[in-house]
C-alpha cells in the first residue's frame, strides 16, 4: 500500500510540478489572484490568459538558454 501511496504522489509531482516548478507556482499564483478578484467588482477574465501569455515564453527561453 505504501509502494501505492509513494507512487501516486510521484506521479503527481511529475505531472503537476513537471519540469519547470515556477510555472505551476505562477498558475496556483494566477489561480489565486483570480479567485481574489472574483470577490470584487473587477471583471477576472483576464487574468489567466495575460498569466499564459507570460509564463509560456519564459518557461520555453529558460529552456532554449540552458541548451
Amino acid at each position: 500500500m505504501i509502494g501505492k501511496l509513494r507512487g501516486f504522489g510521484l506521479f503527481c509531482y511529475d505531472f503537476i510540478i513537471g519540469d519547470d516548478w515556477r510555472v505551476a507556482v505562477g498558475v496556483v499564483a494566477a489561480l489565486g489572484l483570480t479567485y481574489g478578484l472574483s470577490r470584487t467588482t473587477v471583471p477576472v477574465w483576464w487574468v489567466l490568459p495575460v498569466a499564459l501569455v507570460v509564463f509560456v515564453p519564459l518557461s520555453l527561453w529558460r529552456v532554449i538558454r540552458r541548451r
